[in-house]
C-alpha cells in the first residue's frame, strides 16, 4: 500500500521514523511518498502547499501528517484552485483539511493503566467537525485596533455529515451512545443548527442512545466523570479544546492519537505539537503517532495489524520501562520504538524486523 508522508517540524524525523519503523514492523508492504510541505515548499516552490502536492496526496489515499510550528498572529495561506482561483485559510493545517476535503477530525482518547492514574478507563471518541465554526477564519479589525469581529459559520450540510459519521462510526465499532455539545442557549441560531441535525440524523439510528449537553458542563463532567461519554460530536473549536483536555486526563498528548478523514481519503496525526524546544535529542514521544498509524492499518483494512500495534503501545506503556520524559520516563525515541516492536504479537514471526 501507499502511504504518504507531509514532513514537518520540529521533531518530526523523529516520531515520523519511528511511526514508520513500527508499521513496516507489522509485515504489511508499503510505499512511502513523502512531500515536501510547509517551509520546505516554500524554498522549492515559493508556496507551502502547492496544487500539485495536493492533487499527488488525493491519489495516495492514506498520508501522516507530521506536526507543523504555528506562529501565534499569523499563518494565513492562499491556495490556487484548479480554476485559477484562489482561496485563504486561516492556517496550514486548515488548508491542508480544507484542501483534500476532509470533514470530521475523529480523536479517541483511551486511559493507560499505570499511567492515567483514576481516568485509566476513560474510553471516548471525540468528533470534532472541521469545515467550519470560527476556524474558518473570516475576521476583521473595527477601526483603528478598537476591536475585531469573526463569523461563526454553521450549515446543515456540514452538521448533517458530522452527524451521520458519528452515529455510523458507533453502530460499526459496538459504541452505545453519542452525545452532541453545545452552547445552543446562548448561540441560538449556530450552535442551535447543529444541535437540530444531530437531533434529526439520530431519528435514523433507534439502537444508539443520543443525548447532548452544553460544552462547559460538559468540561466539568468530563474531568469528573468520563464514563458519562461515548462518543462525542462537536463543532470545531469546541472539539479542539475538548480532546487536548481529554488528552490531559490520560496523562500526555503523546498518547493521543488523530486523524482527518474525508470520503475516501485521510490523514493521520498526533494531537501534540513540533516540540521545537526538544527536536533533535531523541526524546520525544512517538506513541501518539504510532497510534495514529494505527488508525491508518485499521481505516486501510489491515484489522489485524492494526490491532497488533495498539496492544504493542499499550504493553509499552503498563510496563513503564521505555517512557520518555514526557511520562516520567528515562527512555528516548529509539528505545520506545524498539519496545513496542518488540511487543508485537499476534503476527507470523516472518512479519518482524
Amino acid at each position: 500500500m501507499y502511504i504518504g508522508i507531509l514532513k514537518g517540524d520540529g521533531i518530526d524525523p523523529e516520531i515520523t521514523r519511528a511511526t514508520q519503523l513500527v508499521l513496516e514492523a507489522t509485515g504489511i508492504p508499503i510505499e512511502w511518498k513523502e512531500f515536501s510541505v510547509g517551509e520546505e515548499a516554500i524554498k522549492i516552490s515559493g508556496h507551502p502547499l502547492p496544487l500539485s502536492t495536493v492533487q499527488q496526496l488525493r491519489e495516495v489515499k492514506y498520508s501522516i501528517k507530521a506536526p507543523f510550528i504555528v506562529n501565534k498572529l499569523e499563518g494565513r495561506i492562499r491556495c490556487t484552485q484548479p480554476n485559477g482561483s484562489e482561496i485563504t485559510y486561516p492556517s496550514f493545517n486548515n488548508a491542508v483539511r480544507r484542501e483534500l476535503g476532509l470533514f470530521v477530525n475523529p480523536r479517541p482518547i483511551k486511559g493507560f493503566p499505570g499511567i492515567s492514574g483514576r481516568y485509566e478507563k476513560l474510553d471516548v471518541v471525540i468528533m470534532r467537525e472541521i469545515t467550519e465554526d470560527i476556524y474558518i477564519g473570516h475576521e476583521h479589525m473595527i477601526g483603528n485596533d478598537i476591536a475585531a469581529e469573526a463569523i461563526k459559520l454553521t450549515t446543515r450540510a456540514a452538521a448533517t455529515r458530522v452527524a451521520t459519521y458519528s452515529f455510523e462510526y458507533a453502530r460499526q465499532h459496538g459504541r452505545k451512545k453519542v452525545t452532541c455539545l453545545h452552547k445552543a442557549n446562548v448561540l441560538n441560531y449556530t450552535d442551535g443548527l447543529f444541535l437540530r441535525c444531530f437531533g434529526e440524523v439520530s431519528k435514523a439510528y433507534p439502537d444508539i442512545e443520543a443525548d447532548d449537553m452544553m460544552i462547559d458542563a460538559a468540561c466539568y463532567t468530563m474531568v469528573l466523570d468520563p464514563t458519562r461519554f461515548d462518543v462525542i460530536v462537536t463543532a470545531n473549536q469546541y472539539g479542539d479544546i475538548l480532546s487536548d483536555l481529554a488528552a490531559g486526563m490520560i496523562g500526555s498528548l503523546g498518547l493521543a492519537p488523530g486523524m482527518n478523514i474525508g470520503d475516501g481519503i485521510a490523514t493521520f496525526e498526533a494531537c501534540h505539537g513540533a516540540a521545537p524546544d526538544i527536536a533533535g535529542k531523541g526524546i520525544a514521544n512517538p506513541l501518539a503517532l504510532i497510534l495514529s498509524g494505527a488508525e491508518l492499518l485499521r481505516l486501510a483494512g489491515y484489522e489485524r495489524e492494526a490491532k497488533a500495534v495498539r496492544d504493542a503501545v499499550c504493553a509499552v506503556v503498563e510496563a513503564k520501562v521505555d517512557l520518555t520524559p514526557d511520562l516520567d520516563g528515562r527512555g528516548t525515541t529509539a528505545s520506545v520504538t524498539a519496545a513496542v516492536i518488540a511487543n508485537l504479537t499476534g503476527l507470523p514471526r516472518s512479519e518482524h524486523i
